[in-house]
């Protein structure tokens, strides 16, 4: 073959490519696809994502399968997912604490950016600033009071540093000059446990993970972390109506790809993901959860503003980055 010919035959390959491609991924999903929570069983990532599996896999047209991988405050199932082949068969269940960890770890084995193509926020709401029952507190003043008279005696719990109920207490704390004594645990599922059974009396927990236990008393709800009334527990105040003012946290979840998943994969899931979310939005109002299901853009452009947001919240708290 002359150059020349050669030359036209690379150009008439390099053209057909996309219809190649295109064609390749016309059967997509053919297999199973795994979600990966990056956290333990019982937390709100966990939750929210076996509720919304059943809608995505009969839209999706195929099983989905819940993997968690929890531990190190989300950053190994965070890094398992980013480091997957980009085939839209591992994605990730993402949530704040991915646009959080920036701002906290000097050295990350994934970008929060770089190394994701996102699909769709999934859902957002606030969370519920809780207590155990055994504590002589009902309302966030009362708190506030016996904190300050019980300085660094009190201890809070959360699903790991830089998680987004610890960045909500850290915030608090910040707010209100209080100084109590942080548990750590790989979870929010785990850390609710040790709540409820009074070993740890303080915690910021997600509405998904901790409604349930307030509504049954096994936790008293002193008021959630939104700028305004959740639907679910009407008579609890904001944080912020409650005397702290400003203090506004919202979690949210989303559903995302390693970077360099082909478009139409994409916009497969996507699609899926959005009509799952409609399916589902009755349900999860109930427990005063918004579903999103934005776009792939707007959802990266929701990242790199949390990202920026989340930087200011850790200067303010004075966490500085290990």
């Amino acid at each position: 073959m002359d150059l020349r010919r050669y030359s036209l035959f690379l150009c008439a390959v390099l053209v057909a490519l996309p219809a190649v491609q295109a064609w390749a991924q016309a059967g997509y999903p053919s297999r199973p696809v795994r979600v990966v929570v990056p956290s333990a069983p019982g937390g709100g990532t966990d939750i929210l994502t076996r509720r919304i599996t059943p809608a995505f896999s009969r839209h999706l047209g195929q099983q989905v399968i819940v993997d968690n991988r929890g531990g190190a405050a989300t950053i190994i199932g965070n890094d398992l997912a980013a480091h997957a082949a980009p085939d839209g068969y591992t994605l990730l269940m993402g949530l704040t604490t991915l646009t959080i960890l920036p701002s906290i770890r000097k050295e990350l084995p994934y970008d929060a950016l770089k190394d994701f193509a996102p699909v769709s926020m999934t859902v957002a709401a606030p969370n519920i600033l809780v207590v155990h029952p055994s504590l002589p507190v009902k309302s966030v003043k009362e708190l506030i009071a016996f904190g300050r008279k019980h300085a660094g005696e009190l201890n809070y719990a959360s699903a790991g540093i830089g998680s987004n109920p610890h960045l909500s207490m850290a915030l608090f704390l910040n707010m209100t000059g209080l100084k109590m004594v942080h548990i750590t645990y790989k979870g929010l599922g785990p850390a609710l446990v040790d709540v409820i059974s009074g070993q740890v009396v303080v915690m910021v927990g997600t509405m998904l993970s901790s409604l349930n236990h307030v509504r049954s008393g096994r936790l008293r709800g002193l008021a959630t972390t939104g700028l305004s009334r959740s639907s679910a527990l009407p008579d609890l105040p904001t944080v912020d109506q409650a005397g702290v003012k400003g203090y506004e946290v919202t979690q949210w979840y989303g559903l995302l790809a390693p970077a360099g998943t082909p478009a139409p994969v994409i916009g497969a899931l996507n699609t899926a993901m959005v009509a799952a979310l409609r399916d589902e939005k009755q349900k999860f109002a109930v427990d005063g959860v918004e579903t999103v299901g934005n776009t792939p853009e707007e959802f990266r452009s929701a990242l790199e503003t949390e990202i920026a947001k989340w930087a200011k919240v850790a200067r303010a708290a004075g966490i500085k980055p290990q």
